[in-house]
C-alpha cells in the first residue's frame, strides 16, 4: 500500500512512517494541513492517516476536502481528541476509522489493513494459478510451498498479484509501492523484480512474472 499520513508531531509522524515502512509499506509524510488534501487526491493513495489537531487547515477540514472530490480511499482519523462527539464529527464527515492517542503501530497497521480488506471484501486472498498470497496473514505459497518474502518483495508482488494480466509501468510500480524520496534512475525495481523470480518462478513449470519490453511487467500464466 501506498500511504499518506499527515500529522504535525514529527516524532508520532516518524514512528509511523518507520513501522509502516519495515511492513513494506511506501510512506509519504505532510506535517501541515494546507495542501493536503490535493496531494491525498492528486496521488491516488491506497489509504491517509489522518491527524486532527493540524496548522494550515484542520484534519476535519482536510477530510472534507477529500470527500468533497468523490475520493473513495480509506481514511483513518488519528487524534489525541477522545470525547464522543469528536468521534461522531470525525466520522460523520468522512472518516473510516478513528483510532486516539496513545496508540499501538500494530494496531493501526491491522486497521489500515481491515480498511483496505473492507474496499475488497473478496480478496482477503488473491489467487494467480498456484501462486496463493494471504494478504492477512501476510503469507505467500506456490504450488502448497511456503515463500519467504522481503516486506518490498511482498508489496511488490501484491501490487502486481491485484493487477494480474495486465502490464504495469516501471513508473506505476514506483508510485504505489515506494515514495515519492525514491531515485526513479535507480535500478531497485528491477533488482526486486529479479529476487521475485527467483522465489516465485524458479523451480517451478510455468513462469508467471513476465517482462513487457518498452512497457514495464505483467503477472500471468499466458505469456505476452
Amino acid at each position: 500500500m501506498r500511504i499518506l499520513v499527515v500529522e504535525d508531531d514529527r516524532k508520532v509522524a516518524c514512528f509511523i512512517q518507520s513501522g509502516l515502512q519495515q511492513e513494506g509499506h511506501a510512506v509519504d509524510v505532510l506535517n501541515d494541513g494546507s495542501g493536503a488534501g490535493d496531494q491525498a487526491c492528486m496521488v491516488g493513495y491506497d489509504a491517509v492517516v489522518l491527524d486532527v489537531m493540524l496548522p494550515g487547515r484542520s484534519g476535519f477540514q482536510v477530510l472534507r476536502d477529500i470527500r468533497a472530490r468523490k475520493a473513495e480511499f480509506p481514511v483513518l482519523i488519528l487524534t489525541a481528541k477522545d470525547s464522543i462527539d469528536d468521534r461522531v464529527s470525525g466520522l460523520d464527515g468522512g472518516a473510516d476509522d478513528y483510532m486516539v492517542k496513545p496508540f499501538s503501530l500494530a494496531e493501526l497497521s491491522a486497521r489500515l489493513r481491515a480498511l483496505m480488506r473492507r474496499g475488497h471484501p473478496h480478496e482477503s486472498t488473491l489467487h494467480v494459478a498456484d501462486l496463493e498470497m494471504d494478504v492477512v496473514r501476510r503469507a505467500v505459497r506456490r504450488a502448497g510451498r511456503s515463500i519467504d518474502l522481503k516486506p518490498k518483495e511482498y508489496a511488490l508482488l501484491e501490487f502486481l498479484m491485484r493487477h494480474s494480466d495486465r502490464p504495469v509501468t516501471r513508473s506505476l510500480i514506483i508510485e504505489h509501492v515506494w515514495d515519492i524520496h525514491f531515485d526513479s534512475i535507480s535500478n531497485v525495481v528491477e533488482v526486486h523484480i529479479n529476487s521475485l523470480r527467483n522465489k516465485i518462478d524458479r523451480g517451478f513449470g510455468v513462469s508467471l512474472i513476465h517482462t513487457i519490453r518498452g512497457v514495464g511487467y505483467m503477472l500471468t500464466t499466458a505469456p505476452p
